[in-house]
């Protein structure tokens, strides 16, 4: 499957009312059940666009989109009818610093469910051992699924929070520097699992480190103030690109 899960048309962003945009005519189709990396220097935009596809700068007073469409399942998310709550059940997100809930490791997990309404114990137990193993987390917990998920390590409590997303199984995730925070040894362990995780599911992650997008993404989208100067295959973005401001990104002439 290869369809285009994620259709960005023109899109125009700004934090202050329209006055200055942020995110300036951005057109991309994201494929289902791959890993697309935005790259880029700080500031450029990344995270403003991640946050654009779940609705997340509503929560923003003075954040608009100004111009373009954002299609997901070929569903416009800002159409009248579409409700961010809902929105995020299927787009899910997971931030640069992990964020368990002062609760339990399994009500961390279930935590999505019931605020959906489910209560049935097996039904939640299920969906949190399937989740727990999603995220490769499973047999290292399973004995203390009670204890504080805050007794956790940060690459654990990272792989709890992917847990907690995928729960409620989304159709997307989207992952803000998931890493930045967890020593090597832990960005292995996510990164193995966004690997494992795009069978399932469609990713598009923010990172800074190009090492980590050259080896866990499909496609890649260079970003430079608020615009995509280049988006093809991960492999033609780092081996062959076609703009000389990606090579010079790349090689570290500047960013």
């Amino acid at each position: 499957m290869n369809s285009k899960l994620i259709q960005l048309e023109d899109l125009g962003f700004s934090y202050d009312l329209g006055k200055t945009e942020t995110i300036k005519g951005v057109t991309l189709d994201i494929p289902a059940n791959q890993v697309t990396a935005f790259i880029g220097p700080s500031g450029c935009g990344k995270s403003t666009l991640l946050r654009c596809l779940n609705r997340m700068n509503d929560l923003i007073d003075t954040a608009k989109i100004t111009r373009g469409t954002i299609k997901i399942l070929g569903q416009d998310i800002h159409a009248s009818d579409v409700d961010s709550i809902e929105l995020r059940k299927h787009v899910g997100m997971v931030f640069q610093k992990y964020n368990p809930f002062p609760k339990s490791i399994y009500d961390n997990v279930a935590y999505g469910l019931r605020i959906q309404g489910e209560k049935n114990k097996s039904t939640l137990d299920e969906a949190v051992e399937r989740s727990l193993r999603g995220s490769a987390l499973w047999d290292e917990v399973k004995d203390r699924l009670k204890t504080s998920a805050l007794g956790l390590s940060g690459g654990q409590q990272q792989r709890l929070c992917i847990a907690r997303t995928i729960a409620v199984q989304p159709k997307v995730i989207l992952m803000d520097e998931p890493c930045s925070a967890l020593d090597p040894i832990a960005t292995a362990k996510v990164e193995e699992l966004i690997t494992e995780l795009r069978k399932e599911y469609t990713i598009v992650i923010v990172t800074h480190s190009m090492q980590q997008a050259s080896r866990i993404s499909d496609r890649t989208a260079f970003f430079y103030l608020g615009e995509v100067v280049e988006y093809n295959t991960t492999e033609t973005i780092f081996q062959n690109p076609s703009q000389q401001q990606t090579e010079d990104y790349i090689s570290g002439r500047f960013g």
